[in-house]
């Protein structure tokens, strides 16, 4: 049986260990407050499809109550996980994978890429300050993964699931290594779905594509994305947005297999939705911009691509997380953006 630990089992990450759970696999998450403590009361409990599955899941805030795991999986935000890198040291083992199930360009992206690029065998600054995860973690250890559902956490202890069941997965290699095999046999029998890809990155790109566009321009606006897509000239923002981001996803050895018109129509046909900046917003949270929107202008700074629309409205999203008090600008990062 797989040992494996969910450190920060919010939205996501709960909703990954109960579906862990049911697959059979020996789970453990990693949580704090209020969750933690009603996740040890009561259980973790899943809403989905108008049914409630609960279950009793070892539950710590204290890493070294569990011992060396089989897979960590990481379901903080990307943006959370370099300053405490450290906690994970009781749970890594000498094969232990890591799987960052996380938004944006994830900290291992350019290890094994082979893009004919400077950008090879190194890390990025916007995602990685001074390369705490690639240094500490090892990118040997990491395991691609593209998420798609969309939860939320409606009261602690309990994942509510919205919609998506996808979580892709690829080694950064492209091979179909055996221990890729089992998480997604694993992921698969606990009722999701998690196809493997020899090209994840084109996956990433893809998802990126809207993250980088719509997350900003919502999150400035308050709008959500069927508004956006109604309004011509928000919508030729966006397409102008997308434009530049494909030319730095591309100059990386990426493949868009969608138009920029289906990837826009994709997003705008979901009505009501406003994407995860925006509820950073509207709940007082630290603003997820370094991973979706700095870590394309620092690819692009760094392979001399201009991005002017793309430059200019990060300067508008930076500007007003800071001014809410939910954005600390990196030291240094004014140099890569």
């Amino acid at each position: 049986m797989a040992r494996i630990c969910v450190f920060g089992a919010g939205a996501i990450g709960g909703y990954l260990a109960v579906s862990l759970a049911k697959a059979g696999a020996d789970i453990s998450v990693v949580a704090r407050g209020p969750h933690l403590a009603a996740i040890r009361s009561r259980g973790l409990t899943l809403r989905k499809n108008g049914e409630e599955h609960t279950c009793r899941i070892t539950a710590t805030d204290d890493p070294r109550e569990l011992g060396e795991q089989d897979y960590v999986i990481v379901g903080m935000k990307a943006h959370a996980v370099p300053a405490v890198v450290e906690r994970f040291v009781p749970l890594l083992g000498k094969d232990t994978a890591v799987v960052p199930a996380v938004n944006g360009l994830p900290w291992w992206y350019f290890h094994g890429a082979n893009t004919g690029t400077p950008l090879d065998g190194t890390w990025l600054e916007s995602v990685d300050p001074g390369g705490a995860q690639w240094n500490f973690f090892g990118p040997e250890r990491a395991i691609g993964c593209v998420v798609y559902p969309a939860c939320d956490v409606p009261e602690p202890g309990v994942i509510h699931h919205s919609s998506g069941d996808r979580f892709t997965l690829g080694e950064p290699d492209g091979s179909d290594s055996e221990r890729l095999r089992l998480l997604s046999e694993m992921l698969i029998a606990g009722g999701l779905r998690a196809p493997r890809k020899p090209r994840l990155r084109d996956e990433i790109w893809i998802k990126l594509w809207g993250n980088c566009s719509f997350n900003p321009v919502s999150a400035l606006t308050g709008a959500s994305l069927d508004v956006i897509g109604a309004d011509d000239a928000s919508r030729r923002l966006i397409h102008d947005m997308m434009v530049e981001c494909k030319a730095v996803g591309e100059a990386v050895g990426a493949r868009f297999g969608v138009t920029i018109e289906q990837r826009i129509k994709g997003g705008t046909d979901i009505v009501g939705h406003k994407p995860s900046t925006r509820h950073d917003v509207e709940l007082g949270r630290p603003m997820e911009i370094d991973p979706l929107v700095s870590s394309v202008l620092e690819v692009a700074r760094r392979l001399a691509i201009p991005t002017p629309t793309l430059d200019a409205i990060a300067a508008l999203l930076r500007l007003q997380g800071q001014v809410l008090g939910l954005y600390d600008r990196k030291p240094g990062l004014e140099a890569v953006i």
